[in-house]
């Protein structure tokens, strides 16, 4: 299983956000769905031993099972249908019970640090971070748990709490990458057993 945490500092925690506008009034939702349908989508099909996990404003988490999944399409705003759907079920999650809100996709009420808590029992917890040691140096890490921010830094508080938990802090490449595409190259790594064999 790889499972991916990304932490949408400015993401909306209500379902009255705009599909037409997921750049701008929702938060840079736009970021979040983009890591989304990268984490998942092959050329004609889905990876189903993955999992991501959204963690919107601190305040709620909503997950995204490959295994289950159904009704998620390559495009944003379809994805960010999906996380607002969620945000409607909002008020059936209890404490940290998830409530299903369509086949794959789940919404509990939890921030990053009790998100990350839970996770981390799951595998090898990695920060991806453009300081971390570079990744072709580093065995591909079993059933890999990848922390990655949004458009922002990471705080001091998620610092110190991935750090508390991170088996490794690596590095992607040379040049900073948008959490998006960051995901594809994980895959890619993983995929090439480190990018040794294609």
């Amino acid at each position: 299983m790889r499972q991916f945490v990304v932490i949408g500092h400015d993401a909306p925690t209500t379902p009255d956000f705009s599909l037409d506008d997921l750049a701008g009034a929702a938060g840079r939702l736009d970021v979040l769905c983009r890591c989304v349908t990268s984490a998942f989508f092959l050329s004609h099909a889905i990876r189903e031993a993955v999992r991501v996990q959204l963690v919107l404003a601190d305040e709620y988490t909503v997950t995204f099972d490959g295994s289950e999944l159904r009704r998620l399409n390559p495009d944003e705003r379809s994805t960010a249908a999906l996380v607002r759907n969620a945000l409607e079920e909002r008020e059936e999650a209890i404490g940290h019970v998830p409530v299903e809100t369509s086949p794959g996709v789940s919404l509990t009420r939890r921030g990053f640090e009790a998100t990350l808590d839970d996770v981390a029992g799951d595998g090898s917890v990695v920060q991806l971070h453009e300081d971390g040691e570079p990744v072709v140096d580093v065995e591909p890490p079993t059933d890999p748990v990848f922390v990655l921010s949004d458009h922002r830094d990471f705080e001091a508080g998620e610092t110190d709490r991935i750090a508390a938990h991170a088996d490794e802090r690596l590095s992607l490449g040379p040049e900073p990458l948008h959490a998006d595409h960051a995901i594809t190259v994980a895959h890619n790594y993983l995929d090439t057993e480190g990018f040794e064999r294609y």
